[in-house]
């Protein structure tokens, strides 16, 4: 399955994955990133 005919979950997953390892952060520092958006989004739903 080529990205360009994948979900867009999929797509803007392989784009924050691409950004995080970018910036080279620690696993831990992305992890509770991540935590604290997903927080947030389940709010807004």
């Amino acid at each position: 399955m080529s990205l360009e005919n994948a979900p867009d979950e999929v797509k803007l997953a392989v784009d924050l994955i691409v950004l995080l390892e970018e910036n080279r952060l620690p696993a831990r520092t992305v992890l509770r990133a991540l935590e604290i958006v997903m927080r947030d989004y389940e709010k807004t739903s």
